[in-house]
C-alpha cells in the first residue's frame, strides 16, 4: 500500500509540474473556471527554493537532506507497523509520494514548481497538498488510536491472549 500510493502521488505530481513547466512560463497563470471565478482557482507558475510557503528562501540543499531523512524514516516506521492499520499506511504513502516528488524537483531544479493558487493561501503544489493531508491522517490516526487506549485501558496494538 505504501509504494502504490506513493507512486500515484509522485506520478501526478510529476506530471502536473511536467505540465506547469510547459504550458505557462513562470510568473503567469491560467484559470480553468471562467469569468469572476479566476479568483478562486487559477494555476500559477512559480518556484520555491524553501520550505512550504516560501519560508526559509535558497535552503534548498538543507531540504533535500530533510526530505531524504523523512523518506527512510516512513520506510522504516512503515515495517513497523500492525497489518490493520490502514489509515496510518494511507497517511504514511501520501507522506512519502509527496516528499519524494518535491525531492526530485530540487534535485532537477535547485527548487520546488508550485501551481495551485486559491487566493488567500500561498501556492502550493499536489506534493505539498498530499504532504499536508498525509499528515492531518496521521495525527488523527494517532490521536484515535490514543483514544481507544485510553477509553480500554488496554493498548491499542497488544497480542490478543497475552496478559499484562
Amino acid at each position: 500500500m505504501l509504494l502504490g500510493i506513493g507512486l500515484v502521488v509522485l506520478v501526478l505530481d510529476q506530471l502536473t509540474k511536467a505540465w506547469v513547466i510547459a504550458q505557462l512560463p513562470e510568473g503567469s497563470w491560467w484559470s480553468p473556471l471562467p469569468g469572476q471565478a479566476w479568483r478562486v482557482l487559477r494555476f500559477t507558475h512559480t518556484t520555491n527554493s524553501g520550505a512550504a510557503f516560501g519560508i526559509f528562501p535558497n535552503q534548498g540543499s538543507f531540504f533535500m537532506l530533510v526530505a531524504v531523512i523523512v523518506v527512510i524514516a516512513i520506510l522504516i516506521y512503515y515495517r513497523n507497523l500492525p497489518a490493520g492499520n490502514w489509515l496510518m499506511r494511507l497517511s504514511l504513502g501520501l507522506q512519502l509520494g509527496g516528499a519524494v516528488g518535491n525531492l526530485i524537483d530540487r534535485v532537477r531544479y535547485g527548487y520546488v514548481i508550485d501551481f495551485i493558487d486559491i487566493g488567500f493561501w500561498p501556492i502550493f503544489n499536489l506534493a505539498d497538498a498530499s504532504i499536508v493531508i498525509g499528515v492531518v491522517l496521521l495525527a488523527y490516526s494517532l490521536w484515535r488510536t490514543e483514544g481507544h487506549s485510553e477509553a480500554t485501558g488496554q493498548p491499542e496494538h497488544s497480542p490478543q491472549g497475552e496478559k499484562e
